[in-house]
């Protein structure tokens, strides 16, 4: 069963017809909200709001393990999160929707394994590849069956949050290699790897990076509500298409 993470702008799917809700138990304490569970074009999936469904949460303070753990415990084997993202690269403006290939880690101090060295031992993980190659071809492919554009591949850059980026950290990750920056790609993408769950990200583009093209003086909010609400929407019809296309 496919799990949806929604981000920023994302805290339901209109597209969902819903079954019922679930508050699941977690032994690392509480999901971001109840499991949504429904359908959508007829296929079972789950939906969950990373920031809680009334975007309570910040990106450092989201429970990633219960998250993550909640929706393999109720039966996903797939999560497709949805997180808005800063373009860095110049092709990645306001609007843009993606499907990043690799990540950067820049957070500090969030709980991101669920192997701390106890009776559970330590286990390290192959993160080569952090995201699953299956699911991210799938995605594309919905978009091209959704008639949406959308960008393949790019570096995902993961601040720690909640401020925005400074200009002058924008410049580093794009020393770094980054192409786009968001604020919740991690610990998640390493987690549902621990958990052996296929992950995969669609990223919308909110507004260009601190310092770049229309965000060189400064990021105005409003700007960013206005972009995600119609990018959203073409988002919802992507996962239309990509439910249909897994086939179970």
């Amino acid at each position: 069963m496919l799990g949806i993470i929604g981000g920023t702008g994302l805290t339901q799917l209109a597209n969902l017809e819903v079954t019922r809700r679930e508050v699941v138990r977690t032994p690392w304490g509480e999901p971001s909200g109840a499991l949504t569970f429904g359908q959508i074009n007829g296929r079972d999936v789950i939906f969950l709001a990373r920031h809680g469904y009334g975007h309570t949460i910040p990106p450092h303070m989201v429970n990633y393990r219960a998250n993550i753990w909640a929706l393999q415990a109720r039966g996903a084997t797939e999560v497709v999160s949805v997180a808005s993202v800063g373009g860095i690269r110049a092709d990645l403006g306001p609007g843009v929707i993606a499907v990043p290939h690799q990540i950067i880690d820049y957070t500090w101090g969030r709980k991101s394994t669920f192997y701390e060295g106890d009776e559970r031992g330590v286990v390290h993980v192959d993160f080569t590849h952090p995201y699953c190659a299956a699911l991210r071809a799938r995605c594309l492919e919905a978009a091209r069956t959704a008639n949406q554009p959308i960008v393949d591949g790019g570096v995902y850059a993961c601040s720690q949050g909640p401020r925005l980026e400074t200009a002058a950290e924008i410049d580093r990750m794009e020393g770094d290699g980054a192409d786009m920056v968001g604020m919740t790609g991690m610990p998640e993408a390493g987690l549902a790897r621990e958990l052996e769950l296929c992950y995969a990200t669609i990223a919308v583009v909110a507004n260009y990076a601190a310092g770049r093209a229309t965000s060189s003086a400064g990021i105005r909010m409003d700007e960013i509500n206005a972009t995600l609400q119609t990018a959203l929407s073409k988002v919802r019809r992507i996962i239309e298409a990509l439910v249909v296309i897994r086939g179970d």
